[in-house]
């Protein structure tokens, strides 16, 4: 056996196979595991796990910290949670290709896509690249955690058609010319595509990604089926093939089918693999979660590699319309008042003449805004408030729904906390079956996405906390595969997953009694002043990343291991 440059001695070994777990040692020999079992030889550093679980760390298919990366090497804090490797690029977004006449309406994208303030990518966001190979080049320097890159279909027809990318479909020349530069980012390393058939771009208008036909969508994913891709990680250069990541049209629950049926046939057609992203249950669509479920298994039994995507956690938000809400963001009088400065933006709101036109253009979603209740509060008038759900108040003040919302917000300069929790994903009948599915995968938590809403960060501590210790709705063993072999072997990421001989030496060190996530808190450590909500873990007691300490009780090393996917 080779030396040792670090072993884990007495733990509770979850090799991420969901086999039953068994007390033993690893052992490390640089970025791989090079012994599990009993290990005699002796390492430089070695730490004792007695009384505590050892698994591959955890993989998160569906982040958008692409811009934090930029200001934050971290990804914090979601590596506390045991996470060692994400995804970016989902929902047809990214910071590249990008060409210097196109930075600004990238930026606009993650407004309108993931609620991101532009302020903050402007200042934040160097763009010192144009291509993919030159982003991955900036992009790799420093990681902490290991990431993978989609490439934004929006984001790649922008670089190739411009603004002519949000109007109409592609010639046959454009369609080439995007199937060349997706085959180079894959040569250098991308992990694949990412496409949104459920936003809207910055204008209010159709996201670019609704004007292509199915001859641009299957040459490109195509493209991601049989490209030779680059990885930096050793033994997984030259690996064929990447993954198609779709985020259906949630507008109805036909529409959500027709995207699933439009992509079984598209990756039967191209070879690729696909992954659906959310599949949610939503009371207020009865079953359309299982009829989502039900075209999956279609299409797989057909031979098609697709999947879908759900998340572990019930849907709760925070919303303040001093930083803008994406339920309102839709409609062309809010945006515009959105957008504006915070004074302009309040005199707007408070303006009579107005509230008419607002009321009318919300109208499709009154219920969901009667929903949301008042869950902070900075005046006494609106303190007396909390609890209260916004139709509630409403009716008391004899006001339209829209009218009270914005009297609530305006008595705190807009800086009220609408608060909506367990509207949705809160079945356990659904739950049980999404979160054991063989065609669902755990991911859609969109951490680094939505900040000033939610953390998205922290599902995996939920899952173990939650489903595993609590309900008892899987055993610890199926839950760690759930988010360690089975995301690696059907995302194409080689070496990750799995406690092994040989593996990349992932690993997360925590204790089942106690592994958890914390309350949501906000802090303000986003350049520029502003801030966001972060979820820190409980019970994680070390991470490691290609064999190097990343996290020690809650705390970073002054390790960056992390390498692209």
């Amino acid at each position: 056996m080779a030396a040792l440059s670090s072993i884990i001695r007495n733990a509770r070994i979850i090799d991420g196979t969901g086999a039953a777990a068994f007390t033993g040692d690893i052992g490390m020999n640089g970025d791989r595991i090079a012994a599990v079992g009993t290990v005699t030889a002796h390492a430089p550093r070695e730490f004792d796990a007695r009384g505590l679980a050892v698994a591959p760390g955890f993989i998160d298919i569906h982040t958008h910290y692409d811009p934090q990366l930029c200001w934050d090497r971290l990804a914090t804090p979601t590596p506390e949670h045991g996470v060692t490797s994400i995804v970016i690029g989902n929902c047809a977004v990214g910071l590249a290709p990008v060409r210097e006449s196109g930075r600004s309406l990238v930026i606009g994208l993650f407004g309108s896509v993931e609620d991101m303030d532009a302020r903050l990518l402007t200042d934040s966001v160097p763009f010192c690249w144009e291509s993919v190979s030159q982003y991955l080049d900036y992009l790799h320097q420093g990681l902490g955690p290991n990431v993978g890159v989609l490439i934004g279909h929006a984001v790649l027809r922008l670089f190739v058609m411009g603004e002519e990318a949000g109007r109409r479909a592609a010639t046959p020349a454009e369609v080439q010319a995007m199937a060349t530069v997706l085959a180079e980012a894959m040569a250098a390393g991308a992990l694949g595509l990412s496409l949104t058939f459920n936003h809207l771009d910055d204008r209010g208008g159709k996201i670019a990604c609704t004007y292509a036909d199915d001859h641009e969508i299957v040459q490109l994913m195509s493209v991601v089926a049989h490209a030779k891709r680059a990885v930096s990680s050793g033994t997984a250069a030259g690996y064929t093939g990447g993954i198609v990541e779709v985020a259906p049209d949630l507008g109805s629950g036909e529409a959500s089918v027709a995207t699933v049926e439009r992509f079984g046939r598209l990756t039967l057609q191209s070879g690729a693999r696909c992954s659906i992203s959310p599949i949610l249950q939503n009371p207020r669509r009865g079953d359309d979660w299982r009829r989502l479920v039900e075209s999956l298994e279609t299409w797989r039994a057909r031979g098609a590699r697709i999947f879908g995507q759900t998340q572990v956690r019930p849907m709760n938000a925070t919303m303040r319309l001093s930083m803008g809400i994406g339920l309102l963001s839709k409609f062309p009088t809010w945006r515009r008042i959105l957008a504006l400065p915070a004074t302009q933006r309040m005199v707007a709101f408070a303006d009579e003449g107005l509230r008419d036109q607002l009321d009318a253009e919300c109208a499709s979603v009154h219920k969901q805004l009667g929903e949301l209740t008042v869950k902070q509060g900075e005046s006494p008038a609106t303190r007396a408030l909390l609890g209260l759900s916004v139709a509630q108040i409403a009716r008391r003040q004899d006001k339209t729904v829209s009218g009270a919302f914005l009297d609530v917000a305006l008595q705190d300069d807009l800086e009220t906390g609408f608060g909506i929790e367990n509207h949705m994903h809160n079945d356990p009948a659904a739950l049980r079956v999404l979160l054991n599915h063989p065609a669902v995968h755990l991911g859609a938590a969109d951490a680094g996405a939505h900040i000033n809403q939610f953390s998205g960060a922290g599902d995996t501590g939920h899952l173990l906390a939650h489903y595993v210790r609590e309900t008892g709705m899987m055993s610890l063993e199926r839950a760690v595969q759930r988010v360690t072999s089975e995301l690696a072997d059907d995302w194409g990421l080689a070496g990750r997953g799995r406690i092994a001989v040989g593996a990349f030496a992932d690993l997360v060190v925590f204790d089942p009694a106690t592994v958890g996530r914390c309350d949501e808190q906000w802090v303000n450590d986003i350049p520029g002043g502003s801030g966001r909500f972060v979820r820190h873990a409980r019970g994680v007691d070390k991470v490691f990343v290609n064999g190097r300490l990343l996290v020690d009780s809650g705390e970073y090393s002054s390790e960056r291991p992390g390498r692209i996917l």
